[in-house]
């Protein structure tokens, strides 16, 4: 079923403001009279509507079912175009709380000040068409940090934070996610084209957070986050 996202202020007297945006998109569906539709406020509710001209009518309200009960912060270093629109597009489809880039120092790609607003809001295009897609009841933040030490030093907020490292030989991710079966939140931070260093993987774990690996093959970086969450969400119960 098709489904927009809408500012909780536009939803009133059991009606519901479509925007320019959302509006355009029903047309390009072809959505007439009184089809059924799904708009989501972002926190979580689901509003079943009905078109009535540039408004929806709420048909009914119910809690969105996609959403996982653990809050997974995915940290994502610096990647080449494609590969990091791959890696936001299905770390929100699989259930990504947000979505955080920082550099590092084997980023191949190099990004400025100046040009990141565009970059961010493109990736923010990303995870909203992203969310409407795998039927999301909230649209995950994609936002930057200026440094590799804020990245980490964020993530290790998280109940798990997990530092994924090819170098790692002791320690897989299911094992650190049974000592925490039923966890709030994860962090999941995950390296560039050419990996981690070994000094940051030392900096990494000096801030707190647990070195795990994915297995004996190396991933690709847009690899890594699907695989990671796909795990995460499975040893939790959300897939």
């Amino acid at each position: 079923m098709p489904r927009f996202f809408v500012h909780p202020h536009a939803i009133a007297d059991g009606t519901i403001q479509l925007d320019q945006e959302s509006l355009a998109h029903i047309r390009v569906l072809r959505l007439g009279p009184r089809e059924t539709f799904v708009v989501s406020d972002g926190s979580g509710l689901d509003y079943q509507c009905i078109l009535a001209g540039d408004r929806a009518e709420i048909v009914s309200v119910s809690d969105n079912l996609a959403e996982p009960t653990v809050s997974c912060a995915v940290y994502l270093a610096y990647a080449k175009g494609e590969r990091m629109d791959y890696a936001v597009q299905k770390s929100v489809e699989l259930g990504a709380d947000r979505v955080c880039l920082f550099p590092s120092e084997r980023c191949v790609v190099k990004v400025d000040e100046k040009g990141l607003p565009k970059k961010l809001a493109r990736w923010g295009k990303i995870a909203l068409e992203a969310a409407k897609q795998s039927g999301r009841g909230k649209i995950p933040p994609v936002y930057a940090v200026p440094d590799y030490q804020s990245a980490i030093t964020q993530a290790a907020e998280g109940t798990v934070p997990l530092f994924l490292y090819e170098g790692e030989d002791r320690r897989g991710l299911q094992a650190a996610l049974e000592k925490h079966p039923r966890p709030d939140t994860v962090s999941l931070v995950i390296g560039p084209e050419g990996g981690f260093t070994e000094v940051e993987a030392t900096r990494a774990q000096e801030a707190g957070l647990l070195s795990v690996s994915l297995g004996k093959r190396i991933l690709r970086c847009e690899t890594a986050p699907v695989a990671a969450l796909a795990a995460v969400m499975v040893l939790t119960g959300n897939l």
